[in-house]
Parts: structure tokens; sequence; C-alpha cells
């Protein structure tokens, strides 16, 4: 098996990032690999389909500033570049699906909180970033903290 060389983490900018992020720049360190930084914001007329009779624009471009310093942070911490970081409007898995393709990543790297049940039925990101994806894909397990 080749080594990796693109690699592509995935973050929902929750405190559990931390352990997604430390997981994927000790792989990218052992493959001497590129580590890009991705959170996805989905729009908020998906969130609620479109029921609400207001503009949401303004909300939306201001979760997008408070996400793009959070991204930001958390790269800083690990010394990742901002150039590495990828702020994206979309669906989760489609949009990193769609970002490993442009990339010609071999990994992509989530975290998972290994939900059981009805909460695995309806499907996570994790998951569905799984069952799209044209390479490798490590869920990682995350503790909640």
């Amino acid at each position: 098996m080749n080594s990796y060389q693109h690699i592509i983490v995935g973050v929902d900018l929750s405190p559990e990032s931390h352990q997604v992020i430390q997981r994927a720049v000790q792989i990218a360190k052992n493959h001497n690999a590129k580590l890009l930084l991705a959170h996805i914001i989905e729009p908020l007329a998906f969130a609620y389909g479109g029921d609400i009779p207001m503009d949401l624009t303004e909300v939306q471009q201001q979760l997008q500033a408070q996400a793009k310093t959070q991204l930001h942070k958390l790269a800083k911490q690990f010394d990742i570049a901002q150039t590495q970081c990828h702020l994206l409007i979309g669906q989760p898995a489609a949009e990193l699906h769609q970002l490993a393709t442009e990339h010609n990543a071999e990994l992509i790297i989530v975290g998972s909180h290994g939900r059981r049940g009805f909460a695995l039925i309806l499907g996570s990101t994790a998951n569905g970033v799984l069952h799209g994806a044209h390479c490798d894909v490590l869920a990682v397990r995350v503790k909640e903290q």
C-alpha cells in the first residue's frame, strides 16, 4: 500500500475536534503528508427547510465569520497554515468528498461519537463520508469532554 500524501481532516469545531486533529497530525507526520483542515457549515435554509419567512443572510454571515475564527485558532494550535484551512458551505459529507477529489486526497479523517441505535440508523457525518468517499476514511472515536 502506498503512503498517504494528501489528508483531509473534517472537524465540527466542538471541543472533541482536538482529538481528531491530534490523530490526523500524527498520521500526516508519519506519512510526510500534506494536511488540510476543513469545516463545513450547513446553510440555515437546510437546517430550517426554508420554513422561516425571514432573511437569514446576516445570521449566516455571522456564523461563517465565527467558524472561520475558530478554525484558524484550531489550525494555529496544531501549527497548520491558514492556507490549509477550508471553510465550506453545504452538506458535510458531500463537501468533504468534493474537497478530497479536488486535492487528490487519499485519506479523509473525521470524528465519530460511536452512537448506536436510532442515531446510527439516521446517519452521522462519519457514516455519510464513509459511504460516498473515493478514498480511505478514518473515523476517530472521540471521547466527549
